[in-house]
């Protein structure tokens, strides 16, 4: 300030050496007054005062000489050029300042009582509870569906114990090993084509036909720098927990083929057709309904089968029905039925408990999920609305047959309860308790008429699986629509469960849609029993014109455990000494 004027003035009067002296010194003078005056500009008070006293000094080093002292003019520029960039950097520094201003009042217009801290904390809690929550949501699914799918492949003990009962004790151990290997060559053949056949494509199939991905499950997993991902951003469950669970409907509905061609079919010919069946022919009609098809889109509110009535037992079924017709009944079976009677009921109601405990997998578990209170309703839901029905058919049949003979039929009761799960499960989520009992009572008269229709027709079915299978799986289709729990017979739930199909603005019940849902379960059922029914008749006829298919009336009278399994027998009869040690009979 005052010392620059000073030292200016002394540097002006100077002479010679002392002269040169002080006008270094008012040149380092000039510098701090061009360094306060760039200070002072954001200070609008000093400004008026000191803004004079600069300008003086300033004048009086130029009067020192031009030779001692840079060019004024040029030093005058830079710091103009200097003034206007500390301008421009202050209008930067206002617009964040107002910015940062905006954002933080929009916080506390959201919040109203937190700030702006608190807020952003509050939200980092929430974030990382979500992203907890939605693990744990996962975790519960994986458990659920990893449980009912066990109990699934569960069901194949229930089959083979059932089979082997109805079945010669002559042929228990060949009727043990054709279930055995029925699961290890359907897993074969799901693990190779059949998954990317029917789920391959993530519920898009091809034209509304197949899947065309991920075949030998190729694709379940990404590799991301060396690292191993399960899932993909907001999955909940990983393509092997699906696979599996998939997997098991699958390789059951090709074991109920084995009940249909027991006795008489060769072990290869049917290791084949399993083959066949799991890879392609059940496949497909997985595609077109639950992988998401074309008759799942089907006017518009699409076909309803929870669980599988159609897409499993119906499929499987037809298929069992193709195989008995095209192979004949077994050797002497309508000369003497006496003699194809049930070896060990033991046996056979051992395997109705086995199938009936795994069908709370196989119903319960296609609810697919189990993280919301609403999902576990509808399981609930499911399970008691299948007890109902198999209780029902179950006791409706054993009535039925003792008013026939006027005795007690064990196997009878055992095959209505059957009827009566099969006759459930399409519509086991979208009816009421009431209209379960009617759906078994209603299973029980359509399995008993079948079971009486093929006999007359002399159709040799072992197991009955053409009437429990695909004359229920017909049946329990249709009950879905009639007894849908929808308001009336107009509006429709289906598919939704517990909510209605909404119009196409969202606004309130699709009128009208029972009706498009009956007409798509027609087209759905008619699809299933041409489909599964013209591939598994080309099968096993092509089967039967090479000699493949079935084995000789030799093998037959002597038992296919005598002449093509070591040991040769199932059961050993003889005790110590000799003596008749019988542990098993019906």
């Amino acid at each position: 300030g005052w010392s620059g004027l000073v030292w200016a003035g002394l540097g002006w009067s100077g002479l010679g050496w002392s002269g040169l002296v002080w006008s270094g010194l008012s040149y380092n003078c000039y510098q701090k007054a061009q360094l306060c005056e760039a200070r002072l500009a954001d200070r609008p008070e000093p400004q008026a005062i000191m803004r004079p006293l600069l300008k003086t000094c300033i004048l009086a080093i130029s009067l020192t000489g031009a030779a001692e002292l840079p060019d004024v003019e040029a030093l005058m520029a830079e710091l103009r050029a200097l003034r206007t960039e500390l301008a421009s950097q202050r209008v930067r520094l206002e617009a964040a300042e107002r910015h940062e201003e905006e954002r933080r009042l929009q916080s506390m217009n959201f919040t109203e009582y937190v700030n702006h801290i608190e807020f952003e904390q509050q939200r980092e809690r929430l974030t990382k509870l979500e992203t907890r929550s939605f693990s744990h949501e996962g975790a519960m699914d994986s458990i659920w569906i990893l449980l009912c799918g066990a109990l699934v492949m569960f069901m194949h003990g229930g089959f083979a114990m059932l089979e082997t009962g109805c079945c010669r004790m002559k042929n228990a151990q060949n009727v043990l090993m054709k279930n055995m290997v029925n699961v290890c060559v359907g897993t074969l053949g799901w693990w190779i084509c059949g998954w990317a056949f029917a789920y391959g494509s993530e519920g898009n199939p091809a034209g509304g036909f197949i899947g065309v991905r991920e075949f030998a499950a190729t694709g379940f997993l990404t590799f991301e720098e060396g690292e191993v991902v399960p899932l993909a951003d907001g999955q909940r469950q990983s393509k092997a927990l699906q696979w599996f669970f998939q997997w098991a409907f699958c390789t059951a509905g090709a074991t109920i083929v084995s009940g249909g061609v027991a006795e008489r079919v060769k072990s290869p010919s049917y290791a084949f057709f399993a083959l066949f069946m799991a890879g392609f022919i059940y496949p497909v009609v997985a595609a077109w309904t639950w992988g998401g098809g074309w008759l799942s889109k089907f006017q518009d509110v699409g076909f309803m089968d929870f669980a599988g009535s159609g897409v499993v037992h119906l499929c499987g079924g037809t298929a069992a029905l193709a195989g008995t017709v095209v192979l004949g009944p077994r050797t002497g079976r309508w000369e003497d039925p006496e003699a194809f009677e049930p070896h060990s009921l033991p046996l056979v109601v051992l395997g109705t408990f086995a199938l009936w405990f795994g069908w709370y997998g196989f119903n319960p578990g296609s609810t697919l999920a189990l993280h919301d209170a609403e999902t576990g309703a509808l399981a609930a839901q499911v399970a008691m609305n299948s007890t109902l029905s198999a209780a029902t058919a179950g006791i409706v049949v054993f009535l039925l047959r003792y008013a026939m003979l006027k005795k007690y039929d064990v196997g009878g009761l055992c095959n209505g309860i059957l009827a009566g799960l099969v006759s459930v499960t399409a519509g086991s989520a979208n009816v009421e308790a009431h209209s379960a009992f009617i759906i078994g009572l209603v299973g029980a008269f359509v399995y008993q008429g079948a079971s009486m229709i093929l006999v007359r027709m002399r159709v040799d079915d072992p197991v009955d699986a053409v009437p429990v299978h695909a004359c229920c799986g017909a049946w329990a289709c249709f009950a879905a629509v009639i007894f849908d729990w929808g308001e009336g017979m107009d509006y429709y739930h289906g598919w939704k469960a517990w909510k209605c199909h909404r119009n196409a603005n969202k606004t309130g019940c699709m009128p009208g849609a029972a009706g498009k849902g009956l007409l798509a379960q027609c087209v759905f059922i008619i699809t299933v029993v041409l489909w599964s029914g013209t591939w598994s008749t080309i099968a096993f006829v092509v089967l039967r014109r090479t000699g493949l298919l079935r084995v000789s009336v030799e093998v037959e009278e002597m038992g296919i455990d005598t002449m093509s399994h070591s040991p040769p027998k199932a059961y050993q009869m003889e005790g110590p000494g000799g003596s008749s040690n019988l542990i098993m009979s019906a």
